[in-house]
């Protein structure tokens, strides 16, 4: 297959406006960690655009960032751990999902697909430290929206819509992003023994306290016991997990009315700052916890429902993020067809997504929800506007869109 590796934004612009031009549909690569992310794509030509990468222009005074859409994501973590900053939304390194090397995704990638880890609960989602864009439409114009400054009101908020897109609607060229302090300690509170339901009665209890909690999960036992981090692997029945971040005195402090609130009946321990962030790294991450080879979903739902999903789905592997409103399900791939419907039932108003399965499963299974009539339109509507030909990742999300 052909491949177009543009140099820099004019040749990403020359490309696109030749694609939509000539009506030749492309499939959108960056240092293509993700590939496997979405439905197979029948697309005449591949859009690298790995050489855009540098230029990182970063404020730390001010909080903001831009960099180069191909811009690795482990080199922004490691300059911003310079200035004692970070990502606020923790995006997860999926590419060893993939097969690929740790670290080798990017920023734009984790946008692009809207991406974030369990500090979700406390700081909110990638779309809202997305700041501001540079892009080529599928109708080969180049624009920009947003801004490099925290507070930007004008116009349409579209990098909150590009967030989610996956590469359908727009090619980033570069990308601004908020970022925050970084906790001078981390500590998580483990509790031990709890089944599924009064875990996230326990969490919910603790996100809803005053003790600004930043990670709340639970591992049930077969999961704790695949954990790097040696008091959750040697556990030997569930764990249940709650992260406070601040100054070392606030933090301790915090810990210490979290753990007189758990269950008399849990046992307890606590992470400090080291196998603290071992634990979330592995939650943020996935791999680690669940097993290999496995075609793995991610379901967003009501928290009060988590149990009642994994309860449907006996034979899966598990763990809950964000209190219980995120589940990782690791389910036998030859069995996917077949146990799609009964977690589309059991999750009720949810969205699962298909994070990982054979290229013949994505095309057989949905991979993200099935969209309701009116979404459909309002979705073929946005697609209309930025990419009316259909040249961009044509039916990665949706049988044609």
């Amino acid at each position: 297959m052909e491949v177009f590796k543009p140099a820099n934004a004019a040749q990403l612009k020359d490309a696109l406006a030749w694609s939509a031009a000539e009506g030749q549909t492309l499939a959108v690569r960056g240092l293509g960690t993700k590939t496997g992310l979405g439905r197979p794509m029948a697309a005449a030509r591949v859009l690298d655009t790995s050489a855009l990468k540098g230029g990182i222009d970063y404020q730390p005074e001010e909080l903001v960032l831009t960099c180069a859409a191909a811009t690795p994501l482990r080199d922004i973590l490691l300059l911003l751990e310079q200035r004692a900053q970070m990502l606020a939304f923790e995006p997860p390194d999926l590419a060893p999902l993939y097969g690929h090397e740790p670290g080798t995704g990017t920023l734009a990638g984790a946008l692009a697909a809207n991406l974030g880890g369990p500090r979700r609960v406390k700081m909110g989602a990638a779309r809202d430290h997305f700041l501001g864009f540079s892009a080529v439409s599928g109708r080969g114009e180049a624009f920009k929206a947003g801004g490099k400054v925290v507070k930007n009101v004008t116009g349409y908020d579209l990098p909150k819509l590009m967030a989610g897109s996956m590469g359908t609607l727009a090619v980033f060229d570069t990308v601004t992003v908020k970022v925050m302090p970084a906790p001078a300690k981390s500590r998580t509170v483990l509790a031990f023994g709890l089944e599924p339901a009064a875990a996230v009665a326990v969490l919910a209890d603790a996100l809803n306290s005053p003790w600004e909690v930043s990670g709340a999960a639970y591992l049930p036992a077969a999961t704790a016991a695949r954990s790097g981090v040696d008091l959750a692997r040697g556990a030997g029945g569930s764990v249940t997990a709650i992260r406070v971040e601040g100054t070392a005195v606030s933090v301790a402090a915090r810990c210490e009315a979290l753990r007189k609130a758990l269950p008399a009946s849990a046992g307890q321990e606590e992470l400090h700052t080291m196998r603290s962030r071992k634990l979330w790294e592995e939650i943020r991450d996935v791999r680690a916890l669940l097993p290999d080879g496995s075609a793995l979903w991610r379901v967003s739902l009501a928290a009060t429902q988590s149990s009642a999903l994994v309860a449907a789905l006996p034979e899966c592997a598990y763990f809950f993020d964000w209190g219980g409103g995120l589940v990782w399900l690791a389910m036998d791939e030859a069995a996917v067809p077949a146990r799609a419907g009964v977690l589309r039932a059991a999750m009720g108003e949810g969205h699962a997504t298909l994070i990982r399965a054979a290229e013949a499963t994505r095309a057989r299974v949905p991979v993200f929800e099935p969209m309701l009539p009116g979404v459909a339109a309002l979705t073929r509507g946005v697609k209309a506007q930025f990419d009316p030909r259909g040249i961009l990742n044509p039916g990665r999300m949706y049988e044609g869109v």
